[in-house]
């Protein structure tokens, strides 16, 4: 029996897209801030975090449906699926916490383009 891929990680990522939407939603209660971030740098790295992780999310995860739909290796699925994961993770702690560069930050772009250029990768090859 086949698992889908793209339904297990866009699951985990739809999670963790929510655990950042309510940090935002928290901040802006608790620092009385309805649009923007009112030169509140913490707050913004925070809203940044959100935003890159729904940035770079969606296009990868089609990528991953599109190569899953034309049948391509799960292993190949789970390594861009768990690349995504781990850095969308990494990116948004180390962003979160660090106002400049951090091992986080940093890991966890790596980790988005691995996912990023494999699917393209995937998806041009399985044209040929």
């Amino acid at each position: 029996m086949h698992t889908p891929v793209t339904a297990f990680y866009g699951g985990l990522l739809a999670l963790f897209f929510f655990y950042l939407t309510i940090l935002v939603i928290n901040g802006r209660f608790s620092k009385k801030i309805a649009l923007g971030d009112d030169g509140d740098k913490h707050f913004l790295q925070l809203i940044r975090s959100h935003g890159n992780f729904a940035e770079y999310t969606p296009l990868i995860l089609i990528l991953l449906l599109v190569a899953e739909l034309n049948a391509t290796q799960p292993l190949w699925l789970h390594i861009m699926g768990s690349s995504l994961l781990l850095g969308r993770i990494l990116h948004s702690f180390g962003l979160r916490r660090h106002a400049g560069t951090s091992w986080q930050r940093i890991s966890g772009m790596l980790l988005t383009f691995v996912a990023l250029i494999s699917g393209a990768v995937l998806n041009l090859l399985l044209l040929y």
